[in-house]
């Protein structure tokens, strides 16, 4: 059976997801204690790569999206992989702080080139209006970056040590990876023909509206890109000071995945009957909430419980909609140069996010910094609702 390029594309992008992410954002979690008491470096420090990583690859992004709608992902993709096999080579030789950044400065630009957003923009080129499906499918395979990259770090850290750990990802990148961002994305974009055979589809908004939409999408993206990276972050020390008990901050914040993979899979399958503007508000209105009712009483194991799950279902929501509003909104003429302009703002917030709130959490504590985290989730709930009544008609 031959399977359609959308469905390749779709099933060899979920695998370097899964390595992309597992690789670099969610290694230090499990790698990082060791290779901070090998280099002399705090904690701090260890985890300020993630957030040199987003910054970087947020400068990036702009340019990277208009290259991509020229040129389509696949060489881009190709030679992300790479570079990540190169930043992680170097960063297993690494000796200091210095060097240690740089590394990660360098998986920036890959990040740039081979994570969400070119995986997305190549998603809506290849299923064309079957784009939205498909990238929520990509959602849900990426989704389980931790269940396999979380204790694969661990036992082979046991087996080799953190340096010969990041030589084998290395090698995953350069002869996993890159061959198969070749094989299954295409040389150039395809073109799609449109239902009547004619001239190109409009966008999903009118071109008068179009800045004031962008500028909205932006603010409600960035915003919520503060709360999904910090919260996420800091999700168990906020249980533990909201009173909760170890095992039970753990088993709270543990709820989050299977929250985003049900929702997840929710709108894989009934996503086409609803408009994807009433999914967002749903999505935005249910974060509100679940961080009220953990300002309400959030030593309450119900209502913590509660929280977590809210965040993760607009956490998964999200996922899906950071490719596929702009898809909706602007259509896929220019969907790569609109990727990576929303990319920037979301990148930096997301690299400031973790920082600032265990800034807040140091001086206001945990109800600071929840105080904090509903007004960045109300700020991105107040533009989403802007936004639906500028987009009425967007499906």
């Amino acid at each position: 059976m031959t399977l359609s390029p959308a469905v390749r594309a779709t099933a060899g992008l979920g695998f370097t997801q899964i390595v992309g992410w597992g690789t670099t954002f969610l290694m230090p979690s499990v790698l990082g204690r060791h290779i901070g008491d090998s280099l002399g470096l705090a904690s701090e420090v260890i985890f300020a790569g993630i957030t040199v990583m987003f910054g970087v690859g947020a400068l990036a992004a702009p340019r990277v999206g208009r290259l991509i709608d020229r040129t389509g992902a696949r060489s881009l993709m190709a030679a992300g992989s790479v570079l990540y096999a190169v930043s992680l080579a170097a960063l297993s030789f690494a000796q200091g702080m210095t060097s240690y950044l740089a590394c990660w400065a360098a998986m920036g630009v890959a990040s740039t080139l081979a994570l969400n957003t070119p995986s997305s923009i190549a998603l809506a080129q290849i299923a064309g209006p079957a784009a939205r499906r498909a990238i929520a499918v990509l959602a849900i395979i990426g989704g389980f970056g931790s269940t396999v990259f979380w204790p694969l770090s661990g036992a082979l850290d046991v087996a080799v040590g953190w340096r010969h750990t990041l030589l084998i990802y290395a090698a995953i990148h350069l002869f996993a990876c890159a061959p198969v961002h070749l094989l299954v994305l295409p040389t150039r974009p395809p073109s799609h023909p449109t239902a009547s055979g004619g001239a190109a589809a409009p966008t999903g908004v009118p071109a008068e509206v179009q800045r004031r939409v962008y500028l909205l999408l932006s603010l409600t993206l960035a915003s919520g890109a503060f709360v999904f990276t910090g919260f996420m972050v800091h999700m168990i020390e906020i249980m533990r000071g909201l009173g909760h008990a170890p095992a039970s901050a753990v088993f709270l914040a543990s709820m989050i995945g299977p929250s985003q993979v049900t929702i997840r899979l929710v709108e894989l399958v009934f996503g086409h009957r609803y408009s994807i503007m009433k999914s967002a508000l749903f999505g935005s209105a249910t974060l509100v909430g679940g961080i009220v009712l953990a300002l309400v009483d959030g030593g309450s194991f119900v209502l913590a419980l509660l929280c977590v799950v809210a965040y993760g279902i607009a956490n998964g929501l999200k996922a899906v909609q950071r490719a596929t509003l702009p898809l909706a909104l602007f259509g896929r003429a220019q969907f790569g140069a609109y990727m990576g302009r929303l990319a920037l703002p979301q990148g930096i917030v997301s690299a400031s996010a973790p920082p600032v709130i265990a800034a807040a959490l140091g001086w206001y504590g945990t109800t600071g910094a929840l105080w904090l985290i509903f007004a960045a989730a109300t700020l991105s709930l107040g533009a989403m609702i802007l936004l639906a009544r500028l987009a009425r008609s967007v499906r």
